[in-house]
């Protein structure tokens, strides 16, 4: 009986103790104003979801969420048009000597290769794509597909997804001048969507049903191959402030890190990373 008195006692502890915890959202109890966010489009889907709890929690808070692209978001941020200034790629030297700015690295993303779920294409070499994008292979069934000029879609200058794209993928080879050009990670999927022969690239969080990734060099664009290494064509999601953070902002920023921020950047589709890294 004693034994029994002794651990329901230890239960009501450990429950009360659990009561007692505050939630990550709680942190935003009794606060006021107005946050402002743009850039990156990739960050868009957590942003968004960050802002929408945060604001049902207490509606004295306003978020604005806004895409632009990366070099916007440096930009409106450095120049105090924004709070938060998203970018998918690391800050450039002169973007943090000129503005001031402090970066806070908070997912991994991969950036696929995309084509619309109608092509018979499942797989595509980075040559095949470093031409495609060249313009030197114009016709689908030059890379195993039926007859049919490829339409190709790319991103506008300053955008973080066509840097890594860039880069990593096509090894910063020519674009041809008839890429046709989209402003986001959004335009860029519902224009593949709705063309049978359109390829184009986005972030791996992006990918549903209306498009279709092929393996890329044998491997498939998952972000599983993007944590584990397998998958290379990857860069880091960033939040960028104007000097550090304070207030609403600083808040915003730790809610993003939180257990409950993790669970949103998974449920987007990405790689949460621990805060400092």
């Amino acid at each position: 009986m004693k034994k029994i008195i002794v651990s329901m006692a230890l239960t009501i502890m450990l429950i009360t103790a659990s009561a007692g915890l505050a939630a990550p959202i709680d942190a935003f109890k009794g606060q006021k104003g107005t946050l402002d966010i743009s850039g990156g489009t990739a960050h868009i889907p957590v942003m968004k979801e960050a802002a929408k709890r945060i604001m049902s929690f207490n509606p004295d808070i306003r978020i604005t969420v806004a895409g632009g692209g990366s070099g916007v978001g440096v930009k409106q941020v450095g120049e105090g048009l924004v709070t938060i200034g998203n970018t998918g790629r690391a800050l450039k030297k002169e973007e943090i000597s000129k503005y001031g700015l402090v970066s806070f690295a908070f997912a991994i993303d991969g950036v696929a290769v995309v084509v619309n779920p109608a092509n018979r294409i499942n797989a595509l070499t980075s040559q095949q794509v470093i031409d495609i994008y060249a313009g030197k292979i114009k016709d689908w069934k030059e890379v195993g597909g039926e007859s049919g000029t490829i339409n190709v879609f790319g991103r506008e200058d300053g955008s973080g997804t066509r840097e890594v794209f860039t880069e990593k993928a096509i090894k910063k080879g020519e674009l041809a001048p008839s890429v046709n050009v989209v402003s986001s990670n959004g335009a860029m999927k519902t224009a593949v969507a709705q063309d049978k022969r359109a390829i184009g690239y986005v972030g791996i969080g992006y990918i549903d049903k209306s498009i279709k990734a092929p393996t890329f060099d044998g491997t498939v664009p998952s972000q599983e191959n993007a944590a584990n290494g397998k998958y290379k064509v990857t860069r880091n999601l960033y939040m960028n402030t104007k000097g550090q953070p304070e207030g609403l902002t600083k808040l915003f920023i730790d809610y993003i890190f939180s257990p409950e921020g993790v669970e949103i950047t998974k449920d987007s589709g990405y790689i949460p990373l621990p805060a400092g890294k």
